[in-house]
């Protein structure tokens, strides 16, 4: 993993572009095959799944024999885990709920805003290189608690035509039976147009791969989407007291994810960055995924040395990480210089993995850079608000010569004559 000054990363992140060549040729095999899908429906899942994924479906539901095989296959200890998870996200997300509300003003008007749940979910769990239960627990719960009428799971299947049997466990905790065995951008697009097993839904939200998120651009605007996520990012921001082999396991905690991950270390100790950079590849020779990190810190992983604190928290800032842990003394007295992050974790024991699991806030979190307009997946993302407006007679005669004027200002006669028309009467 690189060591490298603030001065040249700042030189690294402005000559950072886009590929725009290999993103036309993303779009065009996302366009072929959402254009596919519409077409053809249920056999293009069946075909794609048989393509991309290897297995060959005689039916893309998961039937209720396959939930109970997977509670079959799931060790006490593992359910009792996530139950516990479940309990901590319903109880922090509980915490978001909107009411509606009402404001009486004078001579009788009444404003207000009426919140109203989104009626059908449609929650993208990722497979591929592992099973995603967690995804199940921060995508549906929020969900439920806004009141969404209808949630349905599409996930990719293994080989052998099976979904990860977790990812089932986890749905079967939270009452969905609704699950179909499709994934990439085939289940995109069923989500988003229906076919004659995938109902059309209102909303599609959770994370997956590039294809995935293409397709979610692509058919945003005849359905909602919760945001376009890239891939995994940390930054961590550490000084003199913190602990290198907790710095290390933290960013290999994300490089994990796929080769495209990015971890980033801020640090305002040159001798600290070294011991990083030891621990680091230590570290990596003993895990699982040895390949995939040491592709991902090649590429998107450094050790940036800063003058001081101030100087990591305006690179931190510049990069609105998804992640971002704050491994220092006083992590509250920085605190309130962090800008733009998903979510912030803060001292030494409070990991990325504790909130990507258990703690109980929302591990869907915006990515490459757009922490700087976006928020984490919440209950309000599962919402509508429509303006509630009532004025009687003489409130609205008292507002009429205002909003004619208003209106014909903007050269708008039609609506002009809406007010005048009840005005004369």
């Amino acid at each position: 993993m690189q060591i490298i000054t603030a001065e040249d990363f700042y030189e690294e992140i402005n000559n950072q572009k886009k590929n725009q060549q290999n993103e036309a040729s993303l779009d065009k095999a996302v366009l072929e095959i959402i254009q596919t899908v519409r077409e053809w429906k249920d056999q293009a899942l069946i075909d794609y799944t048989a393509k991309f994924d290897g297995a060959v479906l005689d039916s893309l539901v998961v039937t209720e024999e396959e939930f109970k095989e997977a509670k079959a296959q799931i060790a006490d200890h593992e359910l009792k885990a996530i139950r516990e998870a479940r309990n901590r996200i319903r109880e922090f997300h509980e915490a978001q709920k909107e009411k509606s509300w009402m404001l009486s003003q004078d001579k009788g008007i009444m404003l207000g805003q009426i919140v109203t749940p989104i009626e059908r979910i449609g929650v993208y769990v990722p497979g591929g290189k592992a099973g995603y239960p967690s995804t199940v627990l921060m995508t549906v719960i929020p969900a439920q608690i806004a009141g969404s009428a209808e949630i349905i799971i599409t996930t990719p299947p293994g080989k052998d035509g099976k979904v990860n049997p977790y990812v089932l466990v986890a749905a079967d905790l939270l009452g969905i039976t609704k699950v179909y065995k499709t994934g990439g951008a085939q289940a995109i697009a069923a989500l988003a147009y229906g076919t004659k097993t995938i109902k059309k839904v209102d909303k599609i939200v959770g994370p997956g791969n590039a294809y995935v998120a293409r397709a979610k651009k692509w058919v945003f605007g005849d359905v909602g989407i919760d945001m376009i996520a890239g891939p995994s990012e940390i930054c961590v921001i550490a000084d003199n007291q913190a602990n290198a082999s907790y710095v290390a396991a933290d960013l290999l905690s994300q490089a994990e994810h796929d080769e495209s991950a990015s971890a980033i270390c801020i640090t305002i100790n040159e001798n600290l960055a070294k011991e990083i950079q030891t621990q680091v590849t230590t570290q990596t020779e003993k895990l699982d995924r040895k390949a995939i990190i040491e592709a991902s810190l090649e590429d998107h992983g450094r050790i940036v040395v800063a003058q001081n604190l101030n100087e990591a928290i305006e690179i931190a800032n510049l990069l609105a990480p998804e992640h971002l842990e704050l491994i220092v003394e006083n992590p509250l007295d920085i605190l309130p210089l962090v800008k733009n992050a998903g979510a912030i974790f803060l001292g030494s024991y409070s990991p990325e993995p504790l909130g990507d699991y258990f703690a109980g806030p929302n591990h869907t979190l915006p990515t490459s850079g757009t922490a700087r307009f976006a928020s984490p997946l919440g209950v309000y993302d599962f919402i509508k608000r429509s303006s509630l407006i009532s004025y009687p007679k003489a409130a609205f005669e008292g507002a009429a010569d205002h909003i004619i004027t208003l209106a014909t200002t903007e050269g708008l006669t039609a609506h002009a004559n809406s007010i005048q028309i009840r005005k004369e009467k």
